[in-house]
């Protein structure tokens, strides 16, 4: 795989930067570098890759646009595959497609335009429709898996497949392509016909509350941790006076206690350590464990 002159011919006319930091790229603003960062145009550059990669036996992973992930500050080893440009949306009827890299807030504008009602949940929803897809996002009462018809996903073996809602297997922040290694690359779904102002006021209301309510000012993962059952994750970090803890350059957001933030230049591993210990004082306070919402990958320093 080394030979360069085989990995430029096989992968010609595909956007790929070598040793590209992920810092650039991840909402933490923390990540260390990718051996090979990847931007597919299509669903055909996406199979290229993948058949190429497992050919060679170089490891490939799809980091969607990188919201609600951790990436570690030794960064990723082989490819790493970014959507930016499979972000097509087109809309037919009540239905809406849109491509694994579409903006999944966009995306609900598009619906708004079209005064298509059922989306208005995720109107805050950092990410991407592939992203949201994969973890079953959701907000506000609402969830992907209320809206999904189908998705199209890319098998680990690089083959084009379609799977139907039902198939799914939705729960909470979980979907069937997190146990199958398969990569969502479109997804389809279904609205329904509504009164424009209606929709508006309502995406404008819980824009509203998510502003007052989380750090939007911050590089941040999102929301770190799953609800547990009958707590509501941030309450019991709060109650546990972690609020403001901080290690390193990342703290636990004094206007949301479930939000971790980098305030100063912090790393990976000052996300992880402030993790593991507001996990230890929640378990010593409250005797609830949280699991976390957020994906950690890569490589340690």
């Amino acid at each position: 795989m080394q030979n360069l002159e085989k990995f430029n011919a096989e992968l010609e006319g595909i956007d790929i930067r070598f040793n590209e930091p992920l810092s650039q790229y991840t909402y933490t603003k923390v990540g260390g570098a990718a051996d090979f960062l990847v931007f597919p145009r299509n669903r055909y550059e996406l199979a290229r890759i993948v058949k190429f990669a497992n050919r060679e036996n170089i490891p490939w992973l799809v980091l969607g646009n990188a919201s609600n992930i951790i990436v570690r500050d030794g960064g990723i080893r082989g490819f790493v595959i970014m959507f930016d440009k499979l972000n097509n949306v087109a809309v037919d009827g009540y239905t809406i497609e849109a491509e694994a890299g579409a903006n999944l807030i966009q995306t609900t504008r598009i619906a708004l335009h079209h005064s298509l009602t059922g989306f208005e949940f995720a109107c805050g929803i950092p990410g991407s429709v592939g992203g949201a897809v994969f973890m079953n996002a959701g907000a506000y009462g609402g969830e992907i898996g209320h809206v999904l018809v189908s998705c199209k996903v890319l098998t680990p073996e690089g083959e084009i497949k379609t799977l139907d809602a039902r198939d799914m297997r939705f729960g909470y922040r979980h979907s069937l392509v997190q146990e199958t290694g398969d990569v969502v690359i479109s997804a389809k779904f279904a609205l329904a016909p509504g009164v424009h102002r209606n929709i508006r006021h309502e995406m404008e209301r819980l824009t509203h509350l998510r502003e007052l309510k989380q750090p939007l000012e911050y590089p941040s993962c999102g929301s770190v941790f799953k609800r547990p059952l009958g707590h509501f994750a941030g309450q019991l970090i709060s109650e546990a006076g972690l609020k403001g803890c901080r290690i390193g350059g990342v703290e636990v957001s004094e206007k949301h206690a479930g939000f971790m933030i980098n305030v100063d230049h912090g790393t990976a591993s000052d996300y992880e350590n402030l993790i593991a210990h507001v996990i230890k004082t929640v378990k010593e306070h409250s005797g609830v464990t949280l699991e976390r919402e957020v994906r950690i990958i890569g490589e340690a320093l």
